[in-house]
């Protein structure tokens, strides 16, 4: 294995990677000069192996062809493709935790058939998973429309409470913000979950059967109505919704609420089908645990196949 990114998600599936004996990690690669000749075990505290963190992937690559290479803390496709690329054609798998990576075909259809086609030469896969995309509001949509008729909609929420989340998550969604500097982030696209319209195409296209379809997203943000772990008037966090829309008819809906102090923690699957269906996970799945067994889980079944996969092409089970 070839560790790439070393923040805080980074060093959680590489916690989730040293725990299993299967797995040997050869490299670590992050760019932060501060992380420069660390050692992984200081980093990890985890009785990892005596690897040293290095900012030269090429020559990590060189040590693990035929493996794979796990990516964490890229949030855009452009900046996920070069180490990607490079993997591939070194010959190696890759897991990545990429928002973007999740269904490029959305809205990258040439970048998307030009990494299946190098992946399909080299003989590797390369997917992207994770909790939000890569579980809650996608593939768990999907394993419950199985067991259902014909499905006329499908509505899928999840709601994260910050209280104890990481910093870099509630920056992600302004909070502290004034509404002003949140219609400004906005604005430069800094704010919000990436990754939400691919899983919104994900369901739409496993769950309706549909390939003939528009997606839309909106972002607003959630108030504080009084002060607390956000003062009144600061932004607490966000609501941000997919749709998809076949026919002119709305097939699916994703509600994805991320606020301090959020109110029932869960994650929740609705399907209009015959018979309907609701599936419900009190407290929803852990973001950064789940995320980090996600990966790791990965590993084998991508191992086995070819190509540019989603997570609707690897097995139900680990």
């Amino acid at each position: 294995m070839v560790l790439v990114g070393l923040g805080e998600d980074g060093r959680a599936i590489a916690r989730a990677v040293v725990a299993r004996p299967e797995l040997t990690v050869v490299a670590a690669v992050d760019r932060d000069p501060a992380l420069a000749g660390a050692s992984l075990d200081a980093l990890l505290g985890a009785g990892a192996p005596e690897v040293r963190v290095e900012g030269d992937l090429a020559k990590a690559l060189g040590r693990a062809r035929g493996g794979v290479l796990i990516q964490s803390g890229v949030d855009r496709l452009d900046d996920a493709l070069a180490d990607v690329r490079a993997a591939v054609k070194a010959g190696l798998h890759v897991v990545s935790t990429c928002p973007e990576l999740a269904y490029p075909a959305l809205d990258r259809a040439d970048d998307a058939e030009a990494l299946d086609a190098l992946c399909e030469q080299r003989g590797v896969a390369v997917v992207s998973t994770g909790v939000t995309p890569g579980f809650s509001l996608d593939r768990l949509p999907a394993l419950l429309a199985q067991v259902a008729g014909p499905i006329r909609h499908v509505r899928a929420v999840r709601v994260v409470d910050l209280a104890s989340a990481d910093d870099p998550l509630r920056r992600r969604v302004g909070v502290g913000l004034s509404e002003a500097a949140f219609d400004d982030a906005l604005e430069r696209e800094e704010l919000g979950q990436l990754g939400l319209a691919q899983s919104a195409a994900l369901v739409a296209e496993s769950c309706i059967g549909t390939d003939d379809y528009e997606v839309d997203e909106e972002l607003v943000p959630l108030v504080a109505e009084e002060d607390g772990a956000v003062r009144r008037g600061e932004v607490a966090g966000v609501q941000q919704i997919a749709r998809v829309f076949a026919e002119d008819q709305e097939v699916v809906r994703l509600e994805l609420t991320i606020q301090v102090g959020a109110r029932d923690p869960r994650d929740e699957v609705e399907l209009d089908a015959a018979p309907p269906l609701r599936l419900l996970v009190p407290g929803g799945v852990p973001g950064a645990a789940g995320t980090a067994n996600a990966v790791v889980n990965a590993i084998a079944a991508v191992m086995e196949r070819q190509g540019l996969l989603t997570v609707l092409d690897l097995p139900v089970g680990r």
